[in-house]
């Protein structure tokens, strides 16, 4: 189930706001002592995530599936897409419980399947954890979210089904600007950094890549270099975008690739302004980054 983006916050009788995390979204599958952590589109991350499966193996219930997000948490508690792409200390956040020894909890409210995981969590060690919920007013939460630096807020309904698509019975609120783009192009290095220069980024609006700015801050030498390596079966003649930037010597890609960017705010001609680099993601699908509505 996903949350659609609303430009505003709100506060509605029946809805219970929390913390919107920025790490990867999990399905975690308990069969026994066997547990499979999956991302959005089917990837296994039990690997990636092993501390938090080993935690969940731990849980007493013989069958689960929980929702939720693995996050690594900064010194101020804060989570972070860029320490979970270093390798941090991951912990997961549930937020959702759809079935618990062979009860299917979809058709139930949230209110039942959230007593449910947090049933479940009981006694669970500190890396396993209910979903923070902020003030009971959307309003306050949304300050409290800006006050203490999260990346935004979900509002849920309380007599929500869990649906698998997205749904406006689950909405997001952003406080901070951090966009999913399509990697289409990079430029050449230049003075002495290595490898390549700025990505060159873009959204889609229908069927056309639209480029959106570049973004060369973020980014470590050895991130440099595993992008460069990653681009190079990519390398096309033609730009992918319908747009494309004036940018000699530039580099064009398919776009096949997927980078989370921070950035202060859109421009009124639909620009990225203050770009930063935070990690690629294999969980969404190029098709899934569109313009905002206002540019759409």
């Amino acid at each position: 189930m996903l949350a659609t983006l609303v430009g505003e916050p709100f506060d509605r009788p029946g809805w219970t706001y929390e913390e919107k995390y920025d790490g990867y979204r999990i399905l975690a599958y308990k069969e026994g002592a066997r547990v499979r952590l999956f991302s959005r589109n089917d990837k296994d991350r039990t690997d990636s995530f092993r501390d938090v499966a080993t935690a969940i193996a731990l849980l007493p219930d013989r069958t689960l599936l929980l929702d939720g997000e693995a996050v690594v948490f900064d010194r101020r508690g804060v989570s972070r897409f860029q320490l979970l792409q270093r390798g941090g200390e991951s912990a997961f956040a549930v937020f959702d419980c759809l079935y618990r020894n062979g009860r299917d909890l979809r058709a139930e409210p949230l209110s039942a399947r959230r007593a449910e995981a947090g049933a479940a969590l009981r006694g669970a060690p500190e890396r396993l954890f209910l979903s923070r919920r902020l003030a009971a007013n959307g309003l306050a939460a949304y300050r409290e979210a800006k006050r203490r630096g999260f990346e935004g807020l979900v509002a849920k309904d309380l007599s929500s089904r869990y649906e698998g698509r997205r749904s406006t019975r689950w909405l997001k609120v952003k406080v901070h600007q951090e966009e999913e783009l399509v990697v289409g192009g990079y430029t050449p290095p230049k003075g002495s950094r290595e490898n390549l220069g700025a990505l060159l980024l873009g959204a889609y609006r229908g069927r056309d890549l639209v480029y959106v700015g570049k973004v060369g801050t973020g980014f470590a030498a050895d991130t440099l270099a595993a992008l460069a390596k990653a681009f190079r079966p990519l390398v096309r003649e033609k730009p992918p975008f319908a747009n494309p930037p004036r940018e000699k010597g530039a580099i064009w890609i398919a776009p096949r690739l997927v980078a989370q960017i921070a950035f202060q705010e859109w421009t009124a001609d639909g620009k990225l302004r203050q770009p930063v680099f935070l990690g690629l993601r294999d969980d969404k699908k190029p098709s899934e980054c569109r313009l905002p509505a206002r540019f759409a």
